[in-house]
């Protein structure tokens, strides 16, 4: 190691990103990710800790104080290593990576992320959170720092066999796989198998901790509407309420909370982050339409309320100028506690609702002792069944007060950077439940949020991947491309404007010229004239977003339909059979895909023929939005325009009546449907609790 190494200086001041903002007053000579500091790194012979996390991470909050914040660990991380830090958020690609690294390492995932590398970027040990000293099980972060920096110094042989081995099983898993058939009873048994995982006392997959899993949700759910069997509709309902219900959600401002460390949905990390919060709305919007359970309206709708509320992203950083993009996450931590502006004591309720508290207190499990370290997590988990009307007007007027009072508290930190990804998710969600519930300022919100990502997320005809106060930061990568082609879509279903489906083409033509895989299909996260790094990640693996690629091989599905370019059922399947052969490895992390070749499969079309300023028509698209339809494909077509070439009801008109719709499975269609009642029984096969 070289005597003298090049003194650094903390240069997070220069970031765009709040979390990376957080860090520019640690006494830890933090740098940037970039050629800088790797070259720092090799002309000093020292190796590189890359510390990963993001701004809404109570552990990474933790850390910091301990020991980014610490004088003397600070010191010492800066004699020994060239010190990255990184905002997961910002580069998902890197995070994967390095996630991947730690998990063949042995170790847990997570975050902090704590990785150690050469000036190469390839990395040889690593872990998430370290005490400052020896804590929990772990060693203490210096003991850590000076045995790395040892080995890394007089035990090279070790370091490369780390090295090696990290590498060689990164290319391993990355090699393709067989084509695997996903028929419908392949689809099933998994829907099967996923029913065995479900909590059966308190909804969820597995046990502690618990995750809303979306996905999985979507996919018990499509089973349900395929089988008709009343066993995957209770799991999701059960989960659902739970989740509605439980600690989790946040009963005053809407919103869920990112997870649950219990079993029962009580305690959450408290953070909230927008791709959480857009998947639960498409789920609970699933389930209203099949159910009509009250407490899913209620909580879609108070959740879109709480984003378009608290999660507009402001142009200068105050909120008072707003782009019209949405925001990432609410922190767990205020005043340097993880909860404290959510939780409540009895004494603060008494005093706030008077007459009110005790019906109050006891519908949200109040007590003096308090549900969580001393204070109350407010949730209804113990009563979960909505109370009488009368009732349910004075608790919603308590919440009101509540809310006013907790506004004047600190609140938690607010990352604000737009990132596209997280908003097309958010976009196709308000959209779809515009829709559905009747809220033009839904989609009204969803349109500028869409625009500001074409408009200022955009150059040189290629998306970026965030954007904060100005600043446009890291090329697009495949997830941005994909959520905003199905945002995107979705909004031309709900507005019934072409427009839309030119903006997804256009996109997925980026795609398959910059990120395709032209030896084994699918598409690679980074596009091949991006930044080089130690392996170019492709993955069909939903983690806490869908996957982008399961989420393309939807969008290629519906663009099919929608325009009848053979090319993009062709390339669908393309995309579907590079990572079917991992079906037989780890199903649960495919619902994406495997919802995605459901579609493909069997669309349900639906074509509205008609003037769509004339109220039979509007008639005939409510019928339609009303109805959960997994695999429903709609188009609007006006009077003088037609279907695509191909399309099974090409040349139909809207008939004597002015309006007319269509339903088609394959080939098939329907007679010409000029009511509402007619279309919604033509649509009447699917299954109803």
């Amino acid at each position: 190691m070289a005597d003298t190494p090049k003194p650094l200086a903390n240069i997070l001041g220069e970031a765009t990103s709040p979390y990376l903002q957080q860090h520019k007053d640690n006494p830890v000579a933090w740098q940037l990710w970039g050629p800088e500091a790797f070259e720092a790194a090799r002309a000093s012979g020292r190796p590189i800790l890359l510390s990963v996390g993001y701004a809404a991470c109570h552990w990474c909050h933790v850390m910091a104080h301990e020991s980014f914040e610490n004088a003397g660990v600070a010191a010492l991380m800066n004699r020994l290593f060239v010190n990255i830090k990184l905002d997961r958020e910002e580069r998902p690609d890197l995070d994967g990576i390095y996630q991947q690294a730690l998990q063949l390492l042995g170790e847990q995932g997570g975050w902090p992320l704590t990785m150690f590398m050469t000036p190469e970027g390839e990395p040889f040990w690593g872990g998430t959170y370290f005490p400052p000293e020896p804590r929990y099980g772990r060693p203490g972060f210096p003991q850590v720092l000076e045995a790395i920096a040892e080995v890394y110094e007089n035990d090279r042989a070790r370091v490369d066999k780390n090295i090696g081995a990290i590498k060689d099983t990164m290319q391993r898993l990355a090699a393709p796989r067989p084509a695997a058939e996903i028929s419908r009873e392949v689809t099933d048994g998994i829907a099967a198998r996923l029913l065995q995982e479900i909590d059966p006392l308190e909804g969820g997959i597995g046990q502690a901790p618990k995750f809303p899993q979306a996905a999985a949700l979507k996919l018990l759910w499509r089973a349900w509407k395929r089988q008709g069997r009343k066993d995957f509709l209770d799991a999701v309902t059960l989960t659902l309420t739970r989740m509605s219900q439980g600690g989790i959600y946040d009963h005053l401002g809407g919103g869920f909370a990112r997870y649950s460390v219990d079993a029962h949905w009580l305690v959450p990390h408290f953070e909230k982050m927008l791709y959480d919060n857009a998947q639960m709305i498409e789920v609970l919007t699933w389930a209203w339409q099949d159910t009509g359970k009250p407490l899913f309206e209620a909580r879609v709708r108070e959740t879109a309320t709480w984003v378009l509320r608290e999660m507009i992203a402001g142009s200068d950083g105050t909120g008072t100028r707003p782009c019209g993009a949405f925001a990432s996450t609410l922190d767990a931590d205020s005043e340097g506690e993880e909860g404290k502006f959510y939780v409540w004591s009895a004494a603060e309720i008494d005093a706030a609702l008077g007459p009110d508290a005790a019906l109050f207190k006891t519908a949200y499990d109040v007590t003096p002792g308090g549900n969580w370290e001393g204070k109350t997590i407010l949730n209804r988990s113990q009563a979960p069944e909505m109370r009488s009307p009368s009732e349910e007007k004075t608790l919603a007027a308590c919440r009101d007060k509540l809310l006013a009072i907790r506004a004047r508290r600190v609140w938690p930190g607010w990352d604000d950077k737009v990132l596209a990804d997280w908003n097309g998710l958010m976009i196709a969600a308000l959209a779809r439940a515009a829709a559905v519930f009747g809220a033009p300022e839904w989609l009204a919100a969803a349109k500028r949020a869409f625009a500001f990502v074409t408009q200022t997320m955009t150059e040189n005809g290629r998306l970026k991947h965030a954007w904060r106060h100005g600043r446009l930061d890291h090329p697009g990568l495949l997830d941005d491309y994909a959520a905003m082609s199905a945002a995107a879509l979705a909004l031309a279903e709900a507005s019934g404007e072409a427009a839309y489906i030119a903006q997804a083409e256009d996109w997925t033509g980026v795609l398959d010229r910059a990120y395709w895989d032209r030896d084994s299909g699918g598409y690679f996260l980074t596009a091949e004239d991006g930044e080089p790094l130690i392996l170019r990640p492709k993955s069909a693996y939903d983690n806490a977003l869908p996957a982008g690629n399961g989420i393309m091989a939807e969008v290629l599905a519906r663009l099919y339909y929608l325009t009848g370019k053979a090319a993009y059922r062709d390339r669908a399947e393309a995309l579907i059979a590079a990572f079917s052969g991992q079906i037989s490895e780890n199903f649960f992390a495919l619902a994406s895909l495997i919802n995605a070749k459901e579609l493909l499969d069997n669309a349900l079309q639906v074509a509205i023929v008609g003037d769509p300023a004339k109220a039979n028509t509007a008639e005939l698209l409510a019928a339609v939005q009303a109805l959960c339809l997994p695999n429903l494909v709609l188009q609007r077509i006006a009077p003088g325009e037609n279907l695509p070439a191909g399309h099974p009801a090409r040349g139909k008109s809207a008939g004597k009546d002015g309006a007319a719709a269509y339903v088609c499975r394959g080939t098939t269609c329907s007679l010409p449907l000029s009511s509402a009642e007619e279309l919604r029984a033509a649509l009447g096969a699917e299954p109803s609790p």
